[in-house]
């Protein structure tokens, strides 16, 4: 990471790509631009740095920088290609790992995943690929290793530089034997290396299966995207042919492990027959090649025997489509093609019925058949040259390699030792450095305490001077200051990273193994492998003339001791302190540099550039040492001409710097953790025990620059602190102290990383921390501190919590307690901790980063950045010359040991965290008691209930309280008091430093006092007003709901009788009325004395001074007084020229007028506008002052006069002084309420919404009653009241007429009717009609009933009141215990109608209640008030119904029982006929087998239709000589006859009825004989003359003996 200046670190500018279609997913992205100027890691600055949260991309063009930041986090979600809506834009940080991995959730994805790391890969240049190869293996992500071209008519390009960054450990282990921990770089190490490529469409996925291999079923790893993620089923456009690797690295535990080896596996993307060149490279390359085989053709078949002769071994899956045979030229049947191509057995695996996770399976056991002795180990690095040979782009070009030839020039001679090598080409860190800063201390010391110094310090200096003054630069370090000096930037990159990567090796061989003894054994028992096998390996050796070292062939050779975990790198490396990293050459540079200053002269090549060129290095983000820790010495003239040389290249108005610091034990992982949080590199003096303070510098983006007025960051790592020193001989307490104290003394924020080794290193890490901080604190200065703990263990959170106490004690403020007690409370920061379970101990790639860590890194980054803003507040930015000024400050008073805390003493440290810690306790206690008291407190404000608007009553009160809250602060924190005094009067260690320390606790005991009072104060404070404004509020709320109540239950009523639904409009218009109703009636709090006229006076000073009128400022001192009633036009108001033109005008009164009238407007315009505003419900604002006058300007622009200024000033002031008279009442009203008055204000709409629901729920309340009235309460009232009324009037009817007591009688009735009436008519209806006929004398009879009596309005007013008291009694019975409750209406009525039909005996329909439109959520007691009202006037209106006459046919048509048909169904009889004569059957029994007729009826009566009659028939066999007529006519048949023709009837000669009872129908026969043959249409009967004597009379007897009566 470097400060982002305007030159890119980057590769020389290529040329814009080709439009096609991988050019438009560049474009896509937003990244074409970066094609030409590739992105660097000085692009992660913007990217990821300065990223505070986690930006959710919200469109494709924001993926490539979310893919970047969520990677440099480590988070598993990095490759998602999802896009959130702005809406949905939330943080993932939350989310599960199951989420995460699989990209869940609803997004939108823009293209495919793959081609989002492709085209990340391609917009970057090598060095930010490297880091991003890094971090993807951390991730554990598949990383691209050879990468399709943009243009596919151009090679692919091999990716050997990102990989050569990656490092992890594994532990391999054999059967029956012990286990080695092993390190390396995994491009370089042998290993087994197994290539996966697939022929044609298969069915499964292929990254899928090798994901399960490599992860096995027990976790779940997506090392290869697969199309089973989010995004992966888009067509890939830039990353078919891309070649990705991932490996598996084995952690040692058998049950764990899948493998027992370290296995890299490649995956070619895509069809492999269309990448030929990637296909040849993976089989040359490769330990073996696994080819998944679909659809096979006859191409595809010739690569596959190809495949053959190139790999070392071969394994083939089945995948083929069964179904889809007809072009597939390769069947794998049985064994055929093991056999065809010359396979070894069990070389084809069947998988067409197989799932990904049991092709994985057989997958895996091949494999573990296969290693670790069956497959030839090889490098990725050796495969460089063989991807040259087949025409590929190696990304490793010329000056890559000649920056490695420097590198192995600048180490010629390492191989004899580290300690050997930095004594011939290193001597300036040697013995002579060290004793010279010991000398420099002890000369400071004695020039402190005033001695004079030492001759004997003085000899020895000299001596040392002499000797450094024949220093020659040694050629490792001419050639390392060549190469650095050099103008290429991209060559010297190139030559930094092969330095750290080659000194890291060879640390690396120190921990390893000395010889790879398993690796030589197999490369002599695979000798039967194809000999391009050893072409390969030996290429490995042949790469160029400096591969040897630069390749670490790693063995899987066992290690002596037992089985143990992956030890840590600190702790092997700590064994070899003497291993040489990049900071030992800078450090020999800059004593280079600093020697010219001790011994004038020395030195000759390029020293004086020096300090140009380690400016260059910090811009690119290489540390500058600022102490070697080592020799704990500070090279003061380096540093100052470095920083000086920095000045001058930054902007001279750019130059203000904070500075952050990262303190730690040797297992803090300092370096990491800054990495981690800026991407910086800080030397890891955790695996070379390197000790020394570094810096590097940001240059921060314009928003932090404003929050922290600041320009740049100076990070400050100290590494090395507490660990082991290259010469165990020395005192390293003293240099810990040392190192300690300079780098908090230049902090502005501390970081303390606390590892998960606090538990070893508590007592010297915590001692040393805490002596910095105590001195420091001497100098008037305190850093802001944070803690890091990585672990949650005890022994993590035990010193965390101690640290923060310490320097929450520290942090107070010892100067002018008068001076600085007004902004002490706000200056004052505290110490703050995040725990981050960060990947820094994870020393294998198969680890998993924790879930939780890149949002914890997060909020420990915004934490350090919050703190910066804090610095702002406190203090003002230094400059880099500050910076220097205060180093060198820190440094002479470590030097002469200026503090009272001696660098070996660790007593004291730990004396005085143990009274922080009790004070701390004492302190939460403390808290808590006045946390109890001000709880009483609030009660008692509380219980003053509205008492508390007098202002009299509240003031007393809160004074009181306040007394007693200082009272009792003072008395708790005096114990505190006493417990520091006796603490340091008993303890020995603090008893010596009472004067340094005291004075700190008291101070903090002042401030702890202060702050708790302050706060108690202002905690009453506002609970009084809440509790005011509480009060006033329930009384604004109870008056505004009478208000709205009265105003709701009006619009109920208006809608009840209009049927007329209010708008939301007109509602909202209602409302308002409601609301200044209610504020206008408000009985607001009185004002305190807040006189207005000096806020208006003021704005009317500035808008005349904004008009150019300040000559006229002497008239403003009348504003706001008692000003004449009527504003008057005088003649100053008008020039001498306009008074002279007009002075024959009647001494200019047109003029005066004219003016006066203008005046006399706008005064107008003025009153109408204070009423408006006095009406409104608003405090005083000053923008009335402000409208009023631009009105006055208005109206004077508008009528153009020849007029002075002054008519205008005076005019202003007159409506001014008016104002404070009229709005000063308007602000007495509101102004101490006001904030009150802003609170109902913004929640009018709230009132609004409930005004317009509760009228909406009324109005809906109102209309579902209504609904369940008319629809199931009225009818239920009406058919209790009518439903019995029809069997009452049949039962009243048959009492009043006998004639409806049989069927006979009702039968006879009606003959004897017909008689009597005399009308053709009636006979014919009684004859043709027989039904209807008797149907409508019932009725008439009914009606006739009816109209004479007077019960049926009685009847139903009695059933009126019985019914609507049981249903009043059932709702009533319902609406028990529900008074106030929400309740859904519908399970309640049906409880009522429930109820009704229970208690009340009464039939109920409740079809209508099912449906969601009687399901409504209302207050059930409201709505049985709404239900009863309109029961109410149910029974009002249909008792003034059942009172008006009625219609009683209209009414018997009502009845659900017809009175008429009751009647008739009892009295109608059979409904049999004679079939000769059609009389009806008489018979009374319901049920007979035989009809019989009282009355037949002669042939005339009826239409001749046939030639028989029953009375003729009888007749006929009565008399003995029967005369010849008309009735006789007629062929005669026996009786017998008779019978045979109609069993079912009884007509008999013997019948009584058989002659007499005919009397009837031959007197009806003889009086409508002629009307019956004209009716009929035929001849009138001819009947005997005794007939036509027949009288009325006789007839009627007849049918008394015929009815037997």
């Amino acid at each position: 990471m470097s400060v982002k200046l305007s030159k890119r670190l980057s590769s020389k500018k290529k040329k814009p790509p080709k439009d096609n279609a991988q050019s438009e997913v560049l474009s896509k992205l937003g990244l074409e631009s970066f094609w030409t100027t590739p992105l660097d890691p000085a692009s992660m600055l913007d990217i990821s740095t300065w990223a505070l949260n986690n930006q959710t991309p919200l469109e494709t063009k924001d993926l490539a920088n979310a893919f970047l930041q969520r990677l440099w986090l480590l988070r598993p979600d990095a490759r998602s290609p999802s896009c959130k809506l702005p809406s949905d834009a939330l943080d993932n940080a939350d989310k599960s790992s199951e989420d995460i991995n699989g990209f869940g959730g609803d997004s939108q994805c823009g293209v495919n995943p793959l081609d989002l790391v492709a085209a990340v890969f391609m917009s970057s240049n090598t060095f930010l690929q490297q880091e991003m190869a890094a971090r993807m293996m951390q991730c554990q992500f598949a990383v691209p290793l050879v990468l399709p071209n943009i243009d596919p008519e151009k090679p692919s390009r091999f990716l050997l530089w990102p990989l050569r960054g990656v490092v992890s450990q594994w532990t391999s282990h054999f059967p029956g034997t012990n286990r080695k921990v092993q390190e390396g770089f995994l491009a370089s190490t042998c290993m087994p290396v197994v290539s996966c490529v697939k022929f044609g469409h298969c069915g499964v996925s292929k990254s899928q299966v090798l994901n399960n291999v490599i992860s096995g079923f027990r976790s779940h790893s997506e090392t290869f995207l697969h199309r089973g993620m989010d995004g992966a089923q888009m067509p890939r456009r830039l990353s078919n042919g891309l070649v990705e690797i991932g490996w598996y690295l084995p952690t040692g535990d058998t049950d764990r492990d899948i493998f027992t080896v370290p296995l890299a596996i490649c995956n070619l993307r895509g069809d492999a027959s269309v990448h030929e060149k990637s296909l040849i490279l993976l089989c040359q390359a490769s330990s073996a090649v696994v080819i998944f085989c679909g659809d096979l053709r006859e191409k595809e078949k010739q690569l596959l025997a190809s495949c053959k002769n190139m790999a070392n071994k071969v394994i083939l899956i089945d995948v083929s489509d069964k179904e889809k045979d007809e072009n597939r030229v390769v069947g794998f049947v049985d064994d055929n093609l093991e056999q065809d191509m010359g396979l070894p057995e069990g070389s084809v695996l069947p998988g067409q019925d197989l799932n990904e996770e049991e092709l994985a399976d057989r997958l895996s056991d091949t494999l573990k058949y296969l290693l670790p002795n069956k497959l030839k180990c090889v490098t990725i690095e050796a495969a460089e040259k063989l991807a040259a040979a087949l025409g590929l782009n190696v990304d490793e070009e010329v000056v890559c390699k000649k920056a490695m030839a420097t590198v192995e020039e600048v180490l010629k001679g390492l191989d004899e030792g580290p300690a050997l090598f930095r004594q011939k080409q290193l001597p300036l860190q040697g013995d002579l450095w060290n004793k010279l800063a010991e000398i420099e201390k002890e000369e400071k010391k004695e020039r402190k305490e005033g001695k004079q110094i030492d001759p004997q310090l003085q000899k020895e200096k000299k001596v040392i001077s002499v000797e450094l003054s024949s220093y020659k630069m040694t050629p490792a370090m001419k050639i390392f200051t060549d190469a650095l000096f050099t103008t290429d930037i991209v060559e010297r990159t190139y030559f930094l990273n092969w330095m750290k990567l080659r000194l890291q090796m060879l640390q690396m061989e120190k921990t390893n193994s000395p010889q790879d003894l398993t690796t030589n054994q197999q490369i002599k028992e695979n000798d039967g492998m194809s000999e391009q096998s050893e072409e390969l390996e030996n290429g490995v050796h042949d790469h160029s003339e400096f591969s040897d070292s630069f390749c670490t062939d790693s063995s899987f050779e066992e290690e002596d001791t037992a089985d143990q975990p992956v030890a840590m790198c600190s702790e092997l490396s700590e064994l070899n302190p003497s291993l040489l990293g990049l900071e030992h050459f800078l450090r020999e540079m800059g004593l280079i540099f600093e020697l010219t200053h001790i011994t004038p002269g020395s030195g000759s090549h390029n020293v004086l550039r020096l300090p140009s060129l380690a400016a260059d290095l910090i811009l690119y983000g290489i540390p500058l040492e600022l102490m070697d820790g080592d020799a704990s010495n500070i090279p003061i003239r380096w540093l100052s001409c470095v920083l000086a040389e920095l000045k001058r290249r930054l902007p001279q108005e750019q130059f203000r710097t904070r500075i952050l610091t990262s303190l730690g034990g040797p297992h803090g992982r300092n370096a990491e953790v800054l990495s981690a949080l800026f991407g910086v590199k800080f030397p890891d003096g955790g695996r070379r025990s390197t000790r020394g303070v570094y810096m590097v510098i940001l240059c921060l983006p314009d928003n932090l620059r404003k929050d922290m007025e600041c320009d740049f960051l100076l990070l400050i790592d100290v590494e090395g602190l507490c660990s082991m020193p290259l010469n165990g001989n020395r005192n390293t307490q003293i240099c810990d102290n040392e190192m300690a104290t300079v780098a908090v003394g230049l902090s502005d924020v501390l970081l303390q990383n606390i590892s998960s080794h606090a538990g070893s290193e508590f007592e010297t890490n915590f001692t040393v921390v805490v002596n910095a901080l105590l001195r420091i604190k001497e100098c008037g200065v305190m850093p802001s501190f944070h803690v890091l703990v990585q672990d949650e263990g005890i022994n993590s959170v035990l010193e965390a919590s101690q640290l923060r106490r310490v320097t929450d004690m520290l942090q107070t403020e010892t100067g002018d307690r008068e001076s600085s007690n007004t902004d002490n409370h706000s200056a004052k920061t505290t110490s703050c901790s995040t725990t981050v379970k960060g990947p820094w101990y994870n020393t294998s790639l198969t680890e998993p980063v924790d879930a939780q860590y890149s949002k914890a890194l997060l909020k420990l980054k915004q934490n350090l950045f919050g703190a910066l803003k804090t610095c702002a507040a406190k203090s003002e930015a230094t400059g880099l010359p500050e910076f220097m000024g205060r180093l060198c400050s820190v440094w002479d008073a470590v030097k002469a040991k200026s503090f009272c805390v001696g660098l070996q003493n660790t007593d004291i440290a730990l004396a005085f965290s143990m009274l922080c810690t009790e004070l701390s306790l004492c302190k939460d206690k403390f808290l808590g008691h006045m946390e109890s008291w001000f709880m009483g407190a609030t009660k008692k404000i509380s219980d003053t209930k509205a008492k508390t608007l007098d202002a009299t009553i509240k003031n007393d009160l809160l004074s009181k309280l306040k007394d007693e809250a200082r009272e009792e602060v003072k008395t708790e924190v005096d114990k505190l008091r006493s417990k520091v005094e006796t603490n340091f009067m008993s303890d020995d260690h603090l008893k010596m430093y009472t004067e340094k320390f005291k004075p700190i606790l008291m101070s903090n005991m002042d401030d702890l006092q202060g702050q708790v009072t302050e706060e108690i104060i202002q905690r009453l404070e506002t609970v009084t007003e809440n509790h005011c404004s509480s009060t006033q509020l329930e009384k604004f709320e109870a008056l505004l709901e009478k208000v709205q109540e009265s105003k709701l239950h009006a619009l109920v009523e208006n809608s009840k009788s209009t049927n007329h639904l209010l708008q939301d409009k007109e509602l909202e218009d209602e409302f308002e009325e409601v609301w200044n109703n209610t504020l206008s009636n408000f009985d607001f709090r009185p004002s305190e004395t807040d006189d207005i006229t000096e806020r208006v006076t003021c704005i009317l000073k500035e808008n005349l001074v904004s008009r150019g009128l300040q000559k006229h400022m002497n008239k403003l001192e009348v504003a706001g007084e008692n000003q004449p009633t009527s504003f008057q036009v005088y003649d100053e108001h008008f020039g001498y020229r306009s008074r002279l033109k007009h002075m024959f005008e009647d001494n200019n009164r047109l003029q005066r007028v004219e003016a006066q009238q203008l005046a006399c407007n706008v005064i107008e315009e003025y009153n109408q506008f204070v009423a408006d505003k006095s009406s409104s419900p608003a405090d005083f604002s000053d923008s009335y002052i402000t409208e009023i006058l631009e009105n006055v300007e208005k109206a004077l622009n508008e009528k153009p006069m020849e007029i002075r200024t002054a008519f205008e000033v005076d005019l202003k002031v007159y409506l001014c002084s008016a104002a404070c008279r009229d709005f000063q009442e308007q602000h007495d009203r509101y102004a101490k309420d006001r904030d009150f008055l802003t609170c109902i204000k913004s929640t009018k709409g709230k009132y609004l919404a409930e005004f317009i629901y509760q009228l909406r729920k009324r109005d809906q309340c109102q209309r579902v009653a209504q609904a369940f009235t008319s629809m199931v309460i009225k009818p239920t009232v009406l058919d209790y009241i009518y439903r019995p009324l029809g069997m009452r009037i049949m039962e009243e009817t048959k009492s009043k007429a006998p004639q409806y007591l049989s069927r006979q009688a009702f039968h006879k009735s009606l003959l004897e009717e017909l008689v009597k009436e005399d009308r053709f008519e009636s006979f014919m209806e009684y004859l043709h009609s027989y039904d209807s006929y008797r149907l409508r004398k019932i009725q008439e009879t009914v009606v006739a009933h009816l109209s004479e009596s007077t019960s049926l309005e009685k009847w139903r007013q009695h059933r009126l009141g019985e019914i609507v008291g049981k249903i009043a009694a059932a709702v009533s019975q319902t609406a028990e215990g529900t008074n106030g409750v929400l309740s859904d209406t519908k399970p309640l009525l049906e409880r009522v109608c429930l109820t009704l039909e229970r208690d009340g005996d009464v039939d109920v329909n409740r079809a209508c209640l099912n449906g969601p439109f009687f399901s409504i959520t209302t207050e059930w007691d409201r709505f049985i008030t709404c239900l009863m009202e309109l029961l109410a006037a149910m029974r009002l209106d249909l008792a003034q119904e059942f009172s008006q006459d009625v219609d009683i046919n209209q009414l018997l048509q009502c009845l659900p029982i017809q009175p008429q048909d009751t009647i008739f169904n009892r009295v109608r009889g059979c409904d049999k006929q004679c079939p000769f004569c059609k009389a009806p059957c008489e018979v009374e029994q319901m049920e007979h087998d035989a009809h019989r007729a009282m009355l037949h009826r002669p042939k005339g009566l009826f239409r001749c239709e046939s030639s028989l009659s029953c009375i003729s028939q009888i007749e006929s066999l009565t008399q003995s000589n029967p005369p010849k007529n008309m009735d006789t006519e007629e062929i005669s048949v026996a009786y017998s006859d008779l019978h045979a023709l109609e069993p079912n009837w009884s007509i008999s000669p013997g019948d009584p009825s058989s002659e007499t009872p005919i009397a009837y129908w031959r007197y009806v026969l003889a009086r409508f004989n002629e009307k019956f043959a004209k009716e009929y249409e035929q001849e009138p009967a001819k009947i005997p003359e005794e007939w036509k004597r027949i009288t009325k009379e006789e007839a009627i007897d007849s049918l008394n003996e015929a009815f037997f009566i």
